[in-house]
């Protein structure tokens, strides 16, 4: 319960950091949840505490909402995941948090990777590689976010049409994981927490956006998800018997 309830809070605060830059925020989430959730839950309810955030925050920005490069995303996220969803199945799901740790890592400080996504100006391929890298991460990270700012000059806009294409991919996620047996009543308490703490933290995001200066966040973000990166990574050495005391 105590667990739980740390979980919610969290939640609340990076969905609602998501609600006002429109990055990071389930980045973070998903770097703290292996330390409160086993390795074969994290991507699922981080999936589903996701949906929930960015429903919401579709919901409450709804007036800003346009279709014009939702459709392309579409296409290419429904290609992804039948492509990609195939291949979970094999994963050994205890490694997932390093592949999340390695991801954040690789993002954060690779320039050539990120020269790589940046250069991604098709919704198409966006949509294709958000939601493959989602299956496996959980986070695809803000791959829509940086083309949708060069479409749209309104920021409003860009966070709400951004969270209608995260909504897809949290989606197609859960799909693949109900198709593969992810048992989610099991963790129907923690679910719940986190569902209602997302929806609170989006309704906060939305309110506090055009108020609350958060230009440091984009500064700050890098050194704090190297910081959660390199924590998931040492648990896992140890736990691995990679490291030998």
């Amino acid at each position: 319960m105590l667990n739980d309830l740390i979980l919610g809070i969290i939640n609340f605060f990076t969905s609602t950091l998501a609600g006002i830059t429109g990055l990071g925020g389930g980045t973070i989430l998903l770097g703290l949840m292996p330390m409160f959730l086993p390795a074969s839950a994290i991507i699922p309810i981080h999936g589903t505490t996701q949906l929930a955030s960015n429903i919401s925050r579709v919901w409450f920005g709804r007036q800003e909402l346009d279709f014009t490069y939702f459709r392309p995303f579409v296409v290419g996220a429904v290609v992804g995941v039948v492509f990609f969803g195939t291949a979970v199945k094999f994963v050994q799901l205890d490694l997932i948090p390093l592949f999340i740790a390695i991801y954040i890592l690789l993002t954060q400080w690779s320039k050539t990777i990120n020269r790589l996504l940046k250069s991604l100006e098709n919704f198409y391929l966006i949509g294709f590689l958000q939601t493959g890298i989602g299956l496996f991460v959980g986070a695809p990270g803000p791959l829509h976010m940086p083309l949708l700012m060069k479409k749209y000059d309104n920021n409003d806009v860009v966070v709400t049409v951004g969270s209608l294409m995260m909504t897809l991919i949290h989606v197609l996620k859960l799909t693949v994981y109900v198709i593969l047996g992810f048992a989610f009543f099991e963790y129907w308490q923690v679910i719940l927490f986190m569902v209602v703490s997302a929806s609170l933290g989006s309704w906060a995001g939305v309110k506090l956006r055009n108020r609350l200066p958060m230009n440091w966040v984009k500064t700050a973000l890098p050194y704090i998800l190297t910081i959660i990166a390199l924590k998931i990574i040492y648990d896992n050495a140890v736990k691995f018997g990679w490291i030998a005391f």
